[in-house]
């Protein structure tokens, strides 16, 4: 496993979508330091918000194309017939690619998260604003939980890409995932709080949602902002449940990504 966790590292940091990714976010964190000018009264919430939503799209792109490139491509090209030729288990091999891909997105999301606090930081000696931001812990847990995130759907972007005989499928079903998995909490919250009124619509979509809810994971949750924008620390427990979700989703998916992958032939 380790050989694989391994050469996906070097594999990551010598492919140029690791630098195009680091980039986009640059970018993207420039585009926060510049949108807190459009907000008088609060500049540095404003831009911390733009930053981190610009933070997790750097992400999840990141991770759904390293696990593309470092699984995917290497089913298609039947490059990974050679590797499997030697006495490895098949899942040492993808639990070694997936924890790679981790690693490298940990990577990035440090990268990224010190960049986006030295852009706030430097807001705050120009602007000043009546509710400072925090940007000690409350910051920092709130980069962990877009990591989480961006692990969750790295797990399922494996899953397909173990399955796929298309190519880029694991690459465009991981980004409707990451987009279906963000907004369908919303989606639960707005019909249990009566759709405005709306009954037909909790009659028609309610039953299929109650369905949705036990397949795909509420990725809203691992969403903290409010945490260092506003100060309202997140309930403990929904945390804690928030975490073991992704967890237990993350293990569900290799789990069938080492079935799928270990009965599959190779011509």
């Amino acid at each position: 496993m380790l050989q694989f966790f391994l050469s996906s590292w070097r594999a990551g940091f010598r492919d140029r979508t690791f630098l195009a990714v680091f980039a986009l976010g640059v970018a993207l964190v420039a585009l926060a330091y510049l949108s807190a000018s459009f907000s008088p009264r609060q500049p540095l919430t404003v831009a911390l918000d733009v930053g981190l939503s610009g933070f997790r799209f750097s992400l999840v792109l990141f991770a759904i194309i390293l696990t593309q490139d470092l699984v995917g491509r290497e089913i298609e090209k039947r490059s990974v017939v050679l590797t499997l030729s030697y006495p490895v288990h098949r899942a040492t091999y993808l639990i070694g690619r997936y924890l790679g891909v981790l690693a490298l997105t940990g990577v990035a999301a440090l990268l990224l998260g010190l960049l986006l606090w030295t852009a706030v930081i430097t807001l705050g000696v120009h602007y000043d604003q009546e509710f400072r931001v925090s940007l000690g812990v409350p910051y920092w847990a709130t980069v962990f939980g877009v990591w989480v995130d961006v692990a969750v759907v790295a797990a399922f972007s494996l899953w397909i890409a173990t399955l796929s005989t298309v190519p880029m499928l694991a690459l465009v079903l991981g980004a409707l995932f990451a987009i279906a998995g963000r907004a369908v909490g919303a989606v639960f919250d707005f019909l249990e709080k009566g759709a405005e009124g709306q009954t037909e619509l909790v009659v028609r979509f309610g039953p299929a949602l109650d369905t949705i809810r036990w397949v795909l994971p509420d990725l809203s949750r691992l969403d903290w902002r409010v945490w260092p924008m506003y100060g309202l620390l997140p309930d403990m427990q929904a945390i804690m449940l928030s975490l073991l979700m992704a967890l237990a989703y993350c293990l569900a998916m290799i789990g069938f990504s080492v079935h799928a992958f270990s009965k599959r032939e190779f011509s």
